[in-house]
């Protein structure tokens, strides 16, 4: 059974009534080609009826983490869902780490997540409601596909 988890900056209120109320979906991700290595990041935006309504990616660095690219798949989309003005939020990944970490079941422990986990927490901060959920790689193709892009593109305009 996978554990959902509720962060919300307001008086807490019954979870259910908190799901139904979201509107949007983001999903994230990250790639590392050899990790570390060259990696990418790359983070989608849904509507309530699944929708794509915005989409990003962007290439993170040479010798970064697969973790590192996840976080950085998760705060692209973050920052997305605040400039867009979006309240109330569901947050999709397949990073069990990153997701267990948000949700406070996991300590950060490598130290060069903390300054990305703490970005991350600062940002979700500006949501009313945000709502967490590990899913599975094959439910999260757009996302990777985004990540991916990003560190092909990388290749392309370096002529790698």
């Amino acid at each position: 059974m996978i554990n959902n988890f509720f962060t919300s900056n307001k008086d807490k209120v019954n979870a259910n009534k908190e799901k139904e109320e979201c509107n949007f979906k983001l999903q994230f991700d990250g790639c590392s080609k050899s990790n570390p290595g060259l990696a990418g990041a790359g983070a989608v935006i849904y509507n309530l009826t699944n929708d794509e309504i915005w989409n990003g990616s962007e290439f993170v660095g040479t010798n970064v983490t697969n973790n590192h690219a996840e976080y950085m798949g998760l705060i692209i989309g973050l920052k997305q869902a605040k400039e867009m003005k979006i309240k109330q939020l569901i947050v999709e990944g397949d990073s069990m780490l990153v997701i267990k970490q948000m949700k406070g079941e996991f300590k950060v422990k490598a130290l060069h997540l903390v300054e990305l986990y703490n970005e991350a927490k600062l940002l979700a901060k500006g949501f009313d409601c945000i709502y967490y959920k590990h899913i599975y790689r094959n439910n999260n193709k757009r996302a990777d596909e985004l990540s991916n892009i990003a560190v092909d593109n990388y290749l392309c305009k370096n002529g790698i």
